[in-house]
């Protein structure tokens, strides 16, 4: 069988997949008063479909440093019978300081929730009314802590960043909110790296 064959193959059965997937949200935020659904609630429901179509799913992470932030970049590939893949890949950065958590566990974090992405985007799960959109408690009190300092830090990151791909980071980092806060700053460090490559 060719590749091009093998290709079609594998999105025959990623596009099956993605037809039978039937992710519900099992989990509910008292605070918030909403149902979502977790990487764990997505990868019980693939299990079945996995074995019946014969692919295997991986999910890896890769840390990356941006000017002084990390990110979680987290993978996921589907693997068909025939060796055939696709890889779609999300990213999070990491928080400086979470209230109640070390280090660990804001990684952790970071990792469940770009992982959470990857699957989002490889199975065409749409979260877009999930928590991730609407969900701002206990971001008010973050933001009376910690609002000047990002703020700071954010600026300092779009302004040290080298590439296009580094500001495209920063930006899958940042919150709706903070796109829109941002958008200015990075259309013109994006500018001025473009100015760059042309001198």
């Amino acid at each position: 069988m060719d590749e091009l064959n093998l290709r079609i193959k594998a999105m025959k059965e990623l596009i099956s997949i993605q037809m039978e997937l039937k992710a519900p949200k099992n989990q509910f935020n008292k605070f918030g008063g909403y149902h979502y659904r977790s990487a764990e609630d997505i990868l019980e429901a693939l299990k079945p479909l996995l074995m019946k179509y014969n692919c295997m799913l991986t999910l890896t992470d890769e840390v990356i440093c941006i000017g002084n932030r990390y990110y979680i970049c987290a993978f996921a590939t589907l693997k068909n019978s025939s060796g055939e893949q696709i890889t779609v890949k999300a990213y999070a950065r990491e928080e400086e300081v979470k209230k109640g958590m070390d280090g660990s566990q804001i990684t952790g974090a970071s990792s469940s929730y770009a992982r959470k992405y990857a699957l989002n985007g490889l199975f065409l799960i749409d979260d877009t009314k999930d928590s991730d959109a609407t969900n701002n408690h206990g971001k008010e009190e973050a933001k009376e802590d910690n609002g000047k300092m990002d703020e700071k830090i954010t600026l300092e990151e779009i302004n040290s960043a080298k590439s296009t791909e580094e500001l495209r980071l920063i930006w899958e980092g940042l919150s709706m909110e903070g796109r829109q806060y941002y958008k200015d700053a990075i259309k013109r460090r994006k500018e001025e790296i473009l100015k760059k490559k042309i001198s």
